[in-house]
């Protein structure tokens, strides 16, 4: 149809598309692939290549020339012709050439040259011939393919030039030498991203200490304090070294110590709240002077030259604004700080997410939101991305494929704007965008990817869309080599390919099968988007959501209204707050059905499957989704087959305990003890009836311990024991806590670390949960369960020496089973306890939770006096501290103890009875 209307869209449909326009897909691959090897290389090897690349080009693009030069002079001066074809226009073989008479006009024979000069039309036969015409065609195929390949030479070399010079400034001047030598130094610093909280992370026994992230440029530097500013200009050891350089800094405004317990106003808590804030309220082209020290980036390949680290030490690292922020950022803070106040009174997941949605602010979401989030494939939801000023434009413009026609709808020809007015209203809604939402790479990439989405769905030509989007990334791999290495821009490149090519296609063959369009779209949206992204997310988190095309399909509903109202929050706040905080509570609902989508998604026992990581798992899951997709295609035509496939995958993701227990045998039928591989901690439940459990610490990962409970099929809690507070056992109480009945939670009363103390106490405020003091003598009994506490006494004298000799220490029995659980009780306190009381109820002990994930610090007359037929041990694979040590295994195995491990054995349940043992590893 397209070559008989003889034009590419085709006469009888012009919105129909011809092929796919592929020829700026391998110019944008190549500046890709270049940026992304030579951001490493030395500024000769680039310009090598770049002069490599520009002289081979010009190579091809002279070959061509001078070959067309000589076709057309050999035309012009009446040169051979090709053999003139035969009645149907096949040249014929040994035919004489023909020669060009003078007058007659070049490749026109005699025949049809007489005919016209005497006005009548040539002949049969007489028409052209089609050799000339096939040898220009055939010429103009070299020819593009010689200029083909010089433009992907020359935007390699341009790539190769820019992402030299951009690897280079990591390597020059004198910041990398002082990170080389841990230099303290004094720097002037212009911000460059939003200051923003480290999310705290499980060290040992104790959390990261409270840090705030920027990202900056050094201007300036000396190596000293802040009085060698402005002097001469030198590398090392001088004043006043003008730089550009990109850091990171660290500005720690909290150690975590568990001596000084700080209690009142005005201590050293409130001066590093003060000094947190100070820097959190800093915006993006600030310049500040700061002191601290230099050090090498931790791992290579990355954008920034060194790490600087601030150490708050009574309020020193107040920062001292050298420069105020620029007039446009001035104006996006109060943007954003009018949002932030805004949604201030929302439920707690609405408060988090709205200022996520509209400007990318992430700093309230939780990391166990953020873990929800990720489970589910969700994550772009939560940063800024390409669909955010798709929808605001899309709201301007009127619906898809109406944009360039006399119906189109939206707000602006509802308010009579022209349309070229309303071009001009969407690029600066678009620059708006990326001020408020700050121009950092990210936020291009979104605007670029978003745009070319918006342009498909305006005009309704997906498919030819394809050089748009390879255009976006060739100017952006440009403008910035560092997107190269992104793994957000390959998601972002991928998803937005598979909305223009794979989608449409998709969607087609759905609607042929009686799908409702717009689900069709939907769902082909969805599905192609997930089958391109899932093996770089694979790479990333080596993991394979299986709910991450509902969950996206069910978002939807809420992402577009929640847009909306939160960007009119963001335009009105500054003028009208009782109208923006109007706005955002109406806002507040779909963004809460947004997040209710994670957390039941994120909750479901079979939200994902492990995957190899790596490019290797990547490449294996490619495999497998194509596979799954060439299947799909015959499921389609069978409703029963597809039926019963779609079961089979329901079944796998919400994983009904009894079934679970018959395919996987775990956990075993009438366990009565599981202890969870959380990886360096703890995390024990006891068995308390159908579906009910006694949690005896938490772990360090939310997400670990959540994922145990599920796979038990826990849902009530009574009670939570936290035998103390160190993080690597009480850091993990969100995901206990998580969806959940929970009773109490009971602690030691030595509290310290003040902070993890703190932590605990805020969780059970936020969720109503009483907290409640352990002391030697308690007893309790729970169904089949019952048990007594050992220690700490009521009055520990003298006075432990850290919180591990407080630890809760549990005797516990079930079915005739005697378990001892000691949390991570040192020698010092192990002898007291064998002199205590309780000393007499130590014997015979079925089962020992090994102390201190089985350290060598253990008392010998302790193990000998429990002389445990099964000893447990929790410790994470290749932890640090050589846990469990060789030597406390040999000693429990001495006692003839069974000596099992969650590093090698995995999680452990036991069952049976006093007299009939068993136990079993997932």
């Amino acid at each position: 149809m397209h070559a008989a209307s003889g034009s590419r869209l085709g006469a009888s449909h012009p919105r129909r598309e011809g092929p796919v326009d592929l020829r700026l897909v391998p110019p944008a691959l190549a500046a890709w692939a270049t940026a992304a090897v030579m951001l490493d290389a030395s500024p000769q090897l680039a310009g090598g290549l770049a002069l490599g690349c520009v002289l081979v080009a010009g190579v091809l693009l002279g070959g061509w020339g001078s070959r067309a030069r000589r076709g057309r002079a050999s035309v012009a001066g009446g040169g051979p012709l090709p053999p003139e074809g035969g009645r149907d226009g096949t040249p014929v073989r040994g035919e004489p050439l023909l020669e060009r008479p003078r007058g007659r006009a070049p490749n026109v024979p005699r025949d049809r040259a007489q005919g016209s000069a005497q006005g009548r039309p040539p002949g049969p036969g007489q028409g052209r011939p089609p050799g000339p015409v096939r040898s220009r065609a055939a010429g103009a195929r070299y020819g593009w393919s010689r200029t083909a390949g010089a433009a992907v030479l020359l935007c390699a070399a341009a790539a190769g030039v820019s992402a030299g010079l951009h690897g280079a400034d990591l390597r020059r001047g004198p910041v990398p030498v002082l990170a080389r030598e841990y230099a303290t130094v004094t720097a002037e610093v212009e911000l460059t991203s939003d200051p923003r909280l480290a999310r705290p992370k499980v060290t040992g026994n104790h959390m990261t200490p409270d840090s705030v992230l920027i990202n900056g440029e050094v201007r300036n530097i000396a190596a000293g304090g802040p009085d060698r500013i402005g002097g001469p200009d030198r590398v090392a050891g001088v004043a006043g070294v003008a730089t550009r350089a990109p850091v990171l800094v660290i500005v720690d405004v909290g150690e975590r110590k568990s001596e000084g317990r700080r209690t009142g106003g005005g201590g050293p808590a409130d001066v590093g709240r003060g000094v947190r804030q100070a820097w959190l309220g800093l915006l993006p082209s600030t310049r500040v002077r700061v002191t601290g020290r230099l050090a090498p980036a931790l791992t290579g390949g990355g954008r920034i030259a060194a790490v600087l680290r601030l150490r708050d030490r009574g309020g020193r690292a107040v920062p001292s604004v050298v420069r105020q922020p620029s007039a446009a950022q001035r104006i996006a803070g109060r943007l954003r700080a009018g949002l932030r106040e805004a949604t201030d009174g929302l439920p707690a997941d609405a408060r988090a997410l709205l200022p996520g949605l509209v400007v990318g602010d992430t700093s309230r979401i939780t990391p166990e939101l953020d873990e929800a989030f990720k489970e589910t494939d969700l994550a772009h939801t939560l940063a800024v991305s390409g669909s955010n000023l798709t929808i605001m434009l899309a709201l301007l413009l009127g619906p898809p494929g109406l944009a360039q026609q006399v119906e189109r709808r939206g707000l602006a020809p509802r308010l009579g704007i022209p349309l070229r007015t309303t071009a001009l209203l969407g690029g600066m809604l678009t620059l708006g965008f990326v001020v408020v939402c700050r121009p950092d790479p990210s936020v291009l990439r979104a605007a670029a990817c978003g745009a070319v989405v918006l342009l498909a769905l305006a005009t309704g030509r997906r498919r030819s869309l394809i050089p748009a989007l390879a255009t976006a990334v060739l100017l952006l791999v440009l403008y910035d080599p560092w997107l190269a290495r992104s793994y957000g821009f390959l998601l972002s490149v991928l998803a937005t390919g598979a909305l223009l090519t794979l989608a449409p296609r998709w969607s087609a063959a759905l609607r042929r099968r009686g799908v409702p369009p717009r689900l069709a779209e939907a769902l082909a949206a969805a599905g192609a988007a997930q089958a391109l992204c899932a093996p770089v997310v694979a790479v990333l988190s080596a993991r394979v959501s299986l709910v991450a095309v509902p969950c996206n399909l069910l978002v939807e509903f809420g992402v577009a209204p929640a847009t909306v109202l939160g960007f009119a929050t963001l335009a009105t706040a500054p003028w009208a707050m009782p109208v923006a905080k109007a706005l955002a509570w109406c806002a507040s609902w779909p963004a809460e059905w947004i997040a209710g989508v994670a957390w039941t998604g994120a909750a479901l026992p079979g939200a994902g499957v492990d995957w190899p990581g790596g490019w290797g798992g990547a490449l294996l899951l490619a495999l497998a989704t194509s596979v799954a997709v060439l299947l799909g295609r015959r499921l389609l035509r069978r409703p029963w087959l597809c039926a019963a496939c779609a079961a089979l995958l329901l079944l796998a993701v919400v994983r009904p305990p009894p079934l679970t227990r018959v395919l996987t045998g775990w956990p075993p039928p009438g366990w009565r003890l599981a202890m969870c591989d959380v990886g360096q901690g703890d995390a024990t439940v006891l068995a308390a009836g159908d579906g009910t459990g006694v949690v005896v610490d938490a772990g360090p990962d939310p997400a670990l311990v959540d994922r145990c409970l599920s796979r038990l099929g826990i849902t009530r809690i009574p009670l939570v024991v936290l035998t103390h507070f160190h993080a690597d056992h009480v850091a993990g109480l969100p995901g206990v806590l998580r969806g959940r009945a929970v009773g109490a939670i009971e602690t030691t009363g030595f509290a310290e670390p003040v902070d993890q103390v703190a932590f605990v106490r805020r969780e059970a405020e936020a969720r109503g949960v009483p907290l409640v003091r352990a002391a030697a003598g308690e007893r309790r009994r729970l169904g089949p369960l019952d048990w007594e506490v050992l220690w700490p006494p009521a009055r520990q004298v003298p006075e432990p020496e850290g919180p591990n000799d407080a630890s809760v220490t549990l005797l516990v029995r079930s079915a005739g089973i005697r378990m001892l659980l000691l949390g991570d009780l040192e020698p010092p306190a192990q002898q007291a306890l064998v002199r205590s009381p309780a000393a007499a109820r130590l014997g015979r002990v079925d089962v020992l939770k090994v102390a201190h994930h089985g350290s060598a610090y253990q008392d010998p007359d302790l193990l000998h006096a429990v002389a445990p037929r099964l000893a447990l041990i929790s410790a994470g694979a290749d932890n640090p501290y050589g846990h469990p040590a060789p030597g406390t295994v040999a000693a429990l195995e001495a006692t003839g103890a069974v000596v099992l491990r969650t590093d090698r054995d995995g999680a452990l349940a036991v069952a049976g009875t006093g007299t009939e043992l068993r136990v079993a590893g997932d």
